[in-house]
């Protein structure tokens, strides 16, 4: 645990830059935030799937933009509505 005693005159903001200063380079945010925002790792069939389906979204995405269903506008958007136009055809 950390602990930082306050000198004789002080000021708080003083007192609290160095306790901040203490706790950065501690490492504790930095672990805290490991074990908080842990993912377990994604097992081999789970990699493979995600790599199959990201195959078949470029392939689908290529096949639009070659039939002209697709404008290389349309390619770089985010747009949700054109994403799902690109998700839908894969699955048929």
């Amino acid at each position: 645990m950390i602990e930082v005693k306050r000198r004789d005159s002080e000021s708080v903001e003083s007192l609290l830059r160095r306790f901040s200063k203490r706790i950065q380079q501690s490492g504790v945010i930095v672990r805290t935030k490991k074990r908080r925002f842990f993912a377990t790792p994604k097992t081999k069939r789970e990699q493979r799937e995600d790599a199959l389906r990201r195959t078949a979204i470029r392939a689908r995405r290529e096949y639009l933009r070659k039939t002209g269903q697709l404008s290389e506008e349309d390619l770089r958007s985010r747009n949700p509505r054109i994403r799902a136009m690109i998700k839908r055809t894969i699955r048929k």
